[in-house]
């Protein structure tokens, strides 16, 4: 995490964690901050659920379910031979229903009614099919990298990559209480393992919470049965 020890370090030094995640606040005001840009719905959805940039520049209209609150990852853009290809997921895990919240349906249903807007302004039809971006044209997934990173630069926010969101993304699902299985379906992962091994490691949270929850059951027994438990003069845990 950007915690204030490793941001004072990155504007000392420049150095910066192999993996860097925005806590809460970082994210809040960055997409505070980017709230005017056209691809804003696609830095909120790979913010808060964890898609891949190539997942985000192949959505669609068609791929949202807003009345049940759920987004469809079917595909995604590729550049082959100098063109913009969709393929399926990297895996049949990869190919899954992700859940909405109410402000991200919302925010979708507003992004929709202003490019439906946009459309009749310019005499077109609506295409379910076309892409979400303004004017349903696509966005090579280089391109999404190449304009975040401009806009973190502009934010003053210390550094992170576009894939970093999906890594913030799961941690926070995790800090929030969220069940291991739940996260790796959400991130379309084909192993518990990876996703285990992948993004707990960047929440030390975690471990700690652990640690205390440990302690609280020992203790909770201790006193069950009427006993009390004090560090003695050695440092060592006794019963009296």
């Amino acid at each position: 995490m950007w915690t204030d020890r490793w941001v004072a370090v990155w504007k000392a030094t420049g150095e910066r964690p192999r993996v860097a995640v925005w806590t809460i606040p970082q994210l809040v005001a960055f997409l505070d901050g980017v709230r005017e840009d056209p691809l804003f719905p696609l830095w909120w959805l790979a913010a808060l659920r964890g898609l891949r940039r190539g997942e985000l520049a192949s959505l669609r209209w068609v791929d949202l379910s807003l009345e049940t609150s759920e987004l469809a990852v079917v595909q995604q853009l590729v550049h082959v031979g100098g063109k913009l290809v969709p393929f399926p997921p990297k895996s049949a895990a990869g190919r899954r229903t992700v859940a909405l919240d109410p402000q991200t349906v919302r925010l979708l249903r507003r992004h929709e009614r202003d490019r439906r807007a946009e459309k009749t302004r310019r005499g077109e039809a609506w295409d379910d099919t076309a892409q979400t971006r303004r004017g349903g044209s696509s966005v090579a997934p280089d391109y999404l990298t190449y304009r975040f990173h401009g806009l973190v630069l502009r934010s003053g926010l210390p550094p992170v990559r576009l894939h970093d969101l999906r890594y913030g993304a799961v941690t926070m699902a995790l800090a929030a209480h969220v069940d291991l299985p739940v996260v790796q379906d959400q991130v379309g992962h084909a192993s518990i393992v990876l996703t285990a091994d992948t993004y707990t490691s960047v929440l030390p949270e975690l471990h700690h919470r652990a640690a205390r929850a440990t302690a609280r059951l020992v203790l909770s027994a201790a006193r069950g049965t009427a006993r009390r438990v004090r560090r003695g003069r050695c440092g060592w845990m006794t019963q009296v």
